[in-house]
Formats: C-alpha cells, structure tokens, sequence
C-alpha cells in the first residue's frame, strides 16, 4: 500500500502543478478577448483564429482544471446530504461512486475520443472558419484531460481505500457553503 499512496502524492502534485498552471489561462483567454475587441473597434479587423483560441483556452481551462477540482474536493455533489454523513459514510460514499462512475466514465471517453483525435491529426483537420486553427490540438485535450482524470481518481480511491484501512488520513470533509445550507437560520426582522 506504501508504493500505491507514494504513487498517489505523485499524482497529485502533477495534478497540483497543472491545475495552478491551467488556472493562468483564464488571464490570458480574457487578454486576447480584449485584444480582439480592441483591434476590431479601432481597426476594423478582427480574426477568426484569435477567436478560436480563445475557445481553446477555455476549453483548456474547463477540461484540464477537473483534475484539481477533484483533488481539492470541489467537484459536484450534494454537499447538504454528504455533509451530514460521518467521515467513514463519506469515504465509503467516495469510494463506490469513483469505482463505479468515475473510473468507467473516464476510460470510455479516453477509449472513444482517441480516435476522433487520431483522425483529426492524420487528415491535419483544419477550422471550417476561414483563417482558424487547426481543429486536431483541441481534440487532443479530451483524452488527455480525461486520462488526468482518471489518474486523479485512482489517486482518490487509492487514498480513500487507505484511510479505511487506517493508514491515510481520511479525506477532507466538503466544502461549507452557507447559502446553500438548508438548516442554516432564515434571517430575521428585529423588533423593536
């Protein structure tokens, strides 16, 4: 188990690294919207591939960030219901949703996107815009963002699994987040 939870640190440090990276590009896809939207008001010029990259950038963002937002336990659930579980319920909880809907959802979408990239790079697919980009590098970011995730959930199962077994420490509980919290206090008029 030693070797499986060293592996799983590896995992999310890459992950660690990555998700901070992709975060950047949020900067930058804001920067060459604006410039796009200067360069068209001033000069009456504007350019599909500037458009479309981005649509990457985002994209990127999108795909390459879920990773991190499951190492950090952000990602989508119920947090009211699981939030009220005890850490065990939740690890348990963790465990059989990554194994059962993560893990096989992540392989079919790397096993099914694979080719649509390897077809998209054999033929140098190109943008139907005239002046874009070439289509196939942001057909690539759905295997490799999904097979990241993939890695990162086994890392989760792999720590999950740990701490059952008492070796890890258990996995954070989620996020609190008040103004979704169902039995918080209504706020209240004062009398006077």
């Amino acid at each position: 188990m030693d070797g499986l939870l060293a592996l799983s640190r590896a995992i999310d440090r890459l992950t660690d690294w990555l998700g901070r990276w992709v975060a950047w590009l949020v900067v930058a896809a804001i920067l060459v919207s604006a410039g796009n939207a200067v360069i068209r008001k001033l000069f009456d010029s504007s350019s599909n591939a500037w458009l479309e990259l981005q649509w990457w950038m985002f994209g990127a963002v999108f795909l390459l960030a879920a990773p991190w937002t499951l190492r950090v336990n952000e990602h989508i659930r119920i947090d009211i219901v699981s939030s009220r579980f005890t850490p065990r319920t939740r690890t348990l909880v963790d465990i059989v949703g990554h194994a059962l809907f993560l893990v096989p959802l992540t392989l079919v979408v790397i096993v099914t996107s694979w080719p649509f990239f390897v077809r998209s790079f054999a033929l140098n697919e190109q943008s139907a815009n005239a002046g874009g980009l070439p289509s196939w590098p942001a057909k690539f970011l759905i295997p490799l963002a999904f097979a990241l995730l993939l890695a990162q959930g086994l890392s989760e199962l792999v720590k999950r699994i740990a701490a059952l077994r008492g070796i890890g420490d258990p996995p954070p509980a989620p996020p609190h987040h008040p103004a979704i919290d169902m039995h918080a206090a209504p706020p209240t008029a004062e009398k006077r």
